[in-house]
């Protein structure tokens, strides 16, 4: 079995860098990303009893962010927006936006829970995978 290593960044971090692939999960619970420099880091949410975090919609072409540098990385949340199931208690919409030159994407989660749980994503750089 492999297992990571990783080390969070803020979703900033991504700025100056040059994306060459992206690649969504099946389950639209993870994004892989990685740039030239052979970096290449995941956005997930740790997910854990009582919530529950999923890509929602992808808002643009990621053709328009690869292989030019990230100008803008930009996170906003917003818990104002109707929730999509009614028994929901708590819920979070989070918007990642990658803007480069030659245009932007914007990544559209959702998150909810019981009130007591995260529900947002993290960025996270893998460090080294390891076998277990």
């Amino acid at each position: 079995m492999n297992y990571m290593d990783y080390e969070e960044k803020y979703f900033d971090y991504l700025i100056g860098k040059t994306l060459i692939k992206i690649k969504i999960s099946k389950d639209e619970r993870k994004i892989l990303l990685k740039t030239t420099e052979n970096e290449t880091f995941e956005m997930f949410h740790e997910q854990d009893c009582c919530e529950d975090v999923y890509l929602d919609e992808v808002h643009g072409d990621f053709e328009d962010i690869l292989n030019t540098p990230i100008l803008e990385a930009e996170e906003i949340t917003n818990s104002e927006l109707p929730k999509k199931n009614v028994r929901d208690e708590s819920f979070t919409w989070t918007f990642y936006k990658l803007r480069t030159i030659k245009g932007s994407v914007t990544l559209k989660w959702y998150g909810s829970s019981n009130g007591y749980y995260s529900e947002t994503v993290g960025l996270f750089k893998i460090l080294k995978t390891k076998n277990k």
